[in-house]
């Protein structure tokens, strides 16, 4: 207990406590703005940690951490373009309840308080449960990996609105593209087409932000060149969600957090893997699957908890192994090794005080982020008010500014404009965007981790049925890819 009050009293100072604050809205800024990631932000203020001393420079980064990837759904609710990848799933229901259904707050209040939820959620797993999940994400091999990459490749068959085998072709264009560049094995280069740019792959981020962001400029430009008439402006009565929309999304927000925090706490994970996830095991689990996709509260809530949910989850081994799960967690790792903290096991021994401030921390970070996202609600929606011939030449400019400073390539930024076209004509004929973005996510990340389980076991398949964790994730991955054939005959079944 008096390690409690002594972390208390360290974050609740006015320099901290002004840190945190906006460090949360600064993260909350940069997540909405497409092209600018949680790693270029926490990157770009490290430097500050250095003159404010102490954890205040820590605190600020992790509030920097938790605002980044709830602010990544602001505009894919509301412009359908994704800020950070973490939030590409939103985008699936949050943008037809915002923009087709008119209900802009209610989906950001939703997505608020979902990301509130799960940030909290998984802040009390790290503190009760750090431990124990560190020790099951150390069962985590390369074949393990492998299995949870294909598990998460098979709930296409889940988030595919439309046909499903439109749904498999996009993520077979998805899976392709994630081959282009050097083999990470070999160093053979595959469809560079002689050119050094490609040779390094092709980045993820120019293609999320033409897929989305500027294919749906174009969509736009063709209802605003078919004069539909004037708009209607949209206006919302209250920023806090329904207890009927609460009580609907409740058991998701606790199976959606869950699944982020078991997969924040693996290193090499992210939450644009735990999003998708945690969409497709909410439209799995739903009674009344058919609003998916068109505005379901459970779709926002899914992937926004799931998100969320990963903060905790990926410092569980960051602290107790000294093993960061991403590029966010490695400059924050840098941090806390500059201030003279060591993790691993005995960093709870030594500095307990410190550990309990960084918990406390979190959680402050995850309610500021709740209270800035709920007070701000009537500012971002007045984004849906703004007439199209305005803010459409305003999109594509960010557009363009985010995918440049992403790698300060203008290559990026001819990726993006094509991979835009190419959105528009997949929107045109329904073939699944999110297959694109699952292929691409999870393509190289199976593939590498398949190539390493055949060199362990010298070519044999045999590794991937040894180990109890990439068994089940391999059933689980057949179960899921069959499933609209049994689905079909078991509703048959029933209805007869």
């Amino acid at each position: 207990m008096e390690n409690i009050i002594a972390a208390m009293g360290m974050i609740f100072t006015l320099q901290n406590l002004g840190l945190l604050v906006a460090g949360t809205g600064v993260g909350i800024f940069i997540g909405a703005m497409p092209g600018l990631s949680v790693n270029m932000g926490l990157a770009l203020l490290f430097p500050i940690t250095f003159s404010v001393g102490g954890l205040g420079g820590i605190v600020m980064l992790l509030g920097i951490y938790c605002g980044a990837i709830y602010g990544g759904s602001i505009t894919a609710i509301l412009l359908k373009t994704p800020g950070t990848p973490a939030s590409a799933a939103t985008t699936l229901d949050g943008y037809p309840m915002a923009i087709v259904h008119g209900q802009p707050g209610r989906a950001l209040s939703i997505s608020t308080t979902a990301s509130t939820f799960g940030g909290i959620f998984s802040c009390i797993c790290l503190i009760f449960f750090a431990p124990l999940l560190a020790k099951v994400a150390l069962q985590f091999s390369k074949p393990e990996y492998f299995a949870l990459a294909i598990f998460g490749i098979s709930m296409i068959t889940s988030v595919s609105t439309g046909s499903i085998l439109k749904g498999l072709i996009g993520c077979l264009i998805g899976l392709f593209i994630a081959t282009i560049g050097l083999d990470a094995m070999s160093g053979m280069e595959r469809f560079t087409l002689g050119t050094l740019y490609l040779s390094g792959g092709i980045s993820f981020m120019p293609i999320l932000i033409g897929l989305f962001a500027l294919s749906q400029v174009f969509l736009n430009v063709e209802d605003l060149l078919k004069d539909q008439g004037p708009k209607k402006v949209v206006k919302i009565d209250s920023v806090l969600p329904s207890f009927k929309d609460f009580k609907l999304t409740l058991a998701t927000l606790f199976r959606s957090s869950f699944i982020g925090t078991f997969i924040g706490c693996v290193p090499g994970t992210g939450g644009d893997i735990s999003s998708w996830i945690s969409y497709d095991q909410a439209k799995r689990w739903a009674k009344d699957k058919s609003q998916f996709g068109k505005g379901d509260p459970r779709g926002i809530a899914a992937s926004e908890s799931g998100n969320n949910s990963i903060v905790g989850g990926a410092f569980i081994p960051v602290l107790t192994l000294g093993i960061p799960g991403d590029g966010a967690t490695a400059i924050i790792l840098g941090a806390l090794m500059v201030h003279g903290l060591q993790p691993g096991p005995l960093l709870f021994v030594n500095n307990a005080v410190d550990v309990y401030t960084i918990f406390i921390g979190m959680l402050a970070a995850n309610i500021a982020m709740g209270l800035f996202g709920f007070s701000l609600i009537r500012v971002f929606v007045k984004v849906v008010n703004v007439p199209k011939v305005i803010l459409l030449p305003i999109i594509v400019v960010m557009a363009v500014i985010g995918t440049y400073s992403y790698n300060n390539s203008m290559n990026d930024v001819y990726i993006m404009l094509a991979a835009g076209i190419i959105g528009f004509f997949m929107a045109k004929t329904n073939v699944g965007v999110p297959g694109v973005i699952i292929g691409i996510i999870l393509g190289s990340l199976a593939e590498q981790n398949f190539t390493g389980s055949l060199i362990m076991s010298d070519g044999s398949l045999r590794i991937f049925a040894t180990s109890p964790i990439c068994a089940v994730f391999l059933l689980l991955s057949i179960i899921s890819l069959l499933s609209p054939l049994y689905k079909g005959s078991l509703i048959k079944l029933f209805k007869n």
